[in-house]
């Protein structure tokens, strides 16, 4: 690493620049608040871990960056010196420094350029903590992915070579197994515990230093980031390197794994996210047990409920989870949802944003008995499932038919002119009734539906026809606020539309 010492002699001056104008009351300031993490980095150090992954690469791609191949840098000089790739010593494209790049122990040995051997060569680095004396150690899934080798190294230096015990890459949890004993184990804390504007300490190999000691507060608590968990937002600064390791709190308790930061340079910009340390845990459990981890499934797809579609359907507030689409043949098929139905509750526990949804079903045993709530049509139902397994995530295609050309029709107060399905689409698409949108204006066009979509519901009333639609519609209100239940591909969602009155466009 290189430090100038232009940067050095900056800094200095501008300290001593502000000097002669710093009040002089500033030197009475009391410190008896601030916090000294000193005992508890002497606790807690010794159990943080430095973890290096390294991948095989044959002899050809020998001092190419990693996930770069021969043809990859071929490329590269023709495009940006528009020479070809320059030749190595035995005559081969080359670009390496003729030795053993990034070796390891156990990596083996190298017999020259052309030797077709194949060697180690450095792929990551990040940052782990044991979980117990016997040699199990917590990181992030993402730190150990497509390694051929994990090595271990401890505070004293020891370094062991690592046997990969499971990963969940939903939760980006990963536990590692070292041949050691009488290690020093972390003391798990209690992540529903944390509190907003607490201190924490994170310690982790940000670039490669390893033990590095970074301090800072929790800044938000179940933070949606999109990802299977809520994360606890901190401002402890993280950097690459740092994933894996231990978010610390002042009782030197761990409660969270530190996995991502938010940044628009690749580096800290003052928001990083931690794994809470109860979801981790539950996670490892699994993984040492079997190596894998088993959750629940109801195989629906959901979607939020945006504060106008509540309005529209009369809920009281903004929550739950709105059924998009339900996999035919699943629990929830089965147990007579609908797309469009918005669940409330799950086995009594109240699901307040969508993303609570599949971390509950997730963590219920497949083979469980639950009750549903859910609002359909203005009230609340309560329908008995029963949770599967979930299966490796697949790609499911719908071959759908071209519906025949249309005639169009009258536009009406949404903006929409619909035509009949077919009795054969309608049988693919297993609905019982409907109308296919054949062009939009006004309110319709305004919220981005688009020819080919399918109306299902307005409001509370099911649509069957094209006819029955344009009678529907011909009564609504262009005082409030319709929701409309539209079906695009395997989709299903709400559209909030405000009915345009008499001559408005």
């Amino acid at each position: 690493m290189t430090i100038l010492p232009l940067r050095k002699f900056f800094a200095a001056a501008v300290v001593a620049a502000c000097l002669p104008f710093a009040p002089h009351v500033a030197s009475a300031a009391p410190a008896a608040n601030l916090p000294d993490f000193a005992d508890l980095v002497d606790k807690v150090g010794p159990s943080v871990v430095n973890i290096r992954t390294t991948t095989r690469v044959s002899s050809a791609q020998r001092g190419l960056p990693p996930g770069m191949d021969q043809g990859d840098m071929s490329e590269f000089f023709r495009r940006f010196f528009g020479i070809p790739l320059p030749q190595g010593p035995q005559g081969g494209q080359g670009g390496g420094q003729g030795g053993s790049q990034g070796g390891s122990p156990g990596g083996g040995s190298d017999s020259g350029p052309d030797s077709g051997n194949d060697t180690e060569q450095n792929s990551g680095v990040g940052s782990g903590f044991i979980l117990s004396g016997d040699g199990y150690v917590m990181t992030n899934a993402h730190v150990v992915d497509d390694a051929d080798s994990i090595y271990v190294t401890l505070t004293d230096k020891r370094e062991f070579k690592a046997k990969l015990i499971g990963v969940d890459d939903r939760t980006d949890v990963a536990v590692v197994k070292i041949q050691a004993a009488n290690l020093p184990a972390v003391t798990m804390g209690d992540s529903n515990k944390v509190r907003v504007g607490e201190w924490v300490v994170a310690i982790g190999s940000p670039f490669g230093l390893e033990n590095t000691v970074t301090a800072g507060i929790v800044s938000a608590k179940g933070r949606d980031t999109g990802d299977y968990l809520p994360f606890i937002q901190t401002d402890v600064a993280v950097n690459p390197g740092n994933s894996g390791g231990p978010l610390i709190n002042m009782q030197g308790e761990v409660i969270g794994i530190n996995s991502q930061i938010y940044s628009r340079t690749g580096g800290f910009m003052g928001i990083s996210f931690a794994i809470p340390i109860d979801e981790a845990m539950r996670v490892a459990d699994q993984l040492k047990s079997t190596g894998k981890v088993t959750r629940g499934r109801i195989a629906v797809a959901i979607g939020e409920v945006t504060k106008d579609v509540a309005d529209s359907l009369g809920l009281p507030k903004a929550q739950g989870a709105l059924v998009s689409s339900v996999e035919p043949g699943g629990p929830a098929d089965k147990a007579g949802i609908q797309p469009g139905d918005i669940i409330l509750k799950f086995n009594g526990t109240t699901v307040d944003a969508a993303t609570d949804l599949p971390r509950m079903v997730g963590d219920t045993k497949p083979g469980t008995k639950a009750t549903v709530t859910i609002w359909r049509k203005g009230a609340t139902r309560d329908l008995p499932i029963t949770i599967a397994e979930m299966q490796t995530d697949k790609s499911a295609k719908a071959d759908q038919k071209k519906a025949p050309e249309p005639k169009p029709r009258a536009m009406n107060a949404l903006g929409i002119a619909v035509v009949d399905i077919p009795a054969d689409q309608l049988a693919q698409l297993k609905i019982k009734g409907g109308a296919m949108v054949d062009s939009v204006d006004g309110p319709a066009q305004r919220a981005g539906l688009q020819k080919g979509d399918i109306i299902l519901r307005v409001g509370d009333t099911d649509i069957t026809s094209a006819k029955q639609f344009q009678e529907v519609t011909a009564h609504l209100d262009s005082q409030k606020t319709v929701a409309v239940l539209v079906r695009r591909g395997d989709n299903t969602q709400f559209v909030p539309l405000r009915p345009r009155a008499p001559g408005q466009k």
